[in-house]
């Protein structure tokens, strides 16, 4: 299914989380799913990117400069529950957060050996890159929901449409 996930950055200080996690239960919206991850991981992509463009994005020394600051914000992405994108936007907006929207497809799996290997692989067989993915657990035996972005996002969603 597609769906709307929401993604900033945060000061990677103690506490922010925290905040953020509060805004979003004050406000009643449950979070389906969450990644963090430094943003200097995020600026070392760009980097490694840079090198496939022809074109130079800006040099090296600014790179490293960016690398170096990025260290101090995290990148977020949150899922928030179904049917709360417009109240979650109205917050963040409201609090003065920057983010960005993006669509990804959300796919609910058994926690089985092989689910995503399953998924993985339909993917591919339809030519389709998955530019990152992340997922919740849940006991043996229950269900996943795993996120996933892809290059063509209308590809992605159409496989599991097939499947309803």
């Amino acid at each position: 299914m597609v769906r709307t996930e929401i993604s900033l950055f945060l000061r990677n200080v103690p506490g922010e989380l925290g905040k953020l996690s509060a805004l979003f239960g004050d406000a009643g919206i449950n979070i389906d799913a969450i990644t963090i991850q430094d943003a200097s991981s995020y600026v070392k992509e760009l980097f490694k990117g840079r090198g496939k463009s022809l074109k130079r994005i800006a040099s090296a020394a600014s790179y490293n400069s960016m690398s170096k600051d990025s260290a101090e914000f995290a990148l977020i992405r949150i899922l928030p529950a179904d049917g709360t994108i417009n109240k979650a936007i109205d917050l963040l907006s409201t609090e003065g957060f920057l983010f960005d929207i993006m669509p990804v497809v959300a796919v609910e799996l058994e926690n089985r050996p092989g689910e995503l290997s399953r998924i993985a692989r339909q993917f591919g067989e339809e030519g389709i890159n998955i530019n990152y993915v992340y997922g919740s657990v849940a006991p043996s035996g229950g269900k996943c929901l795993f996120v996933f972005c892809a290059d063509d996002m209308e590809h992605a969603a159409a496989i599991f449409k097939k499947k309803s």
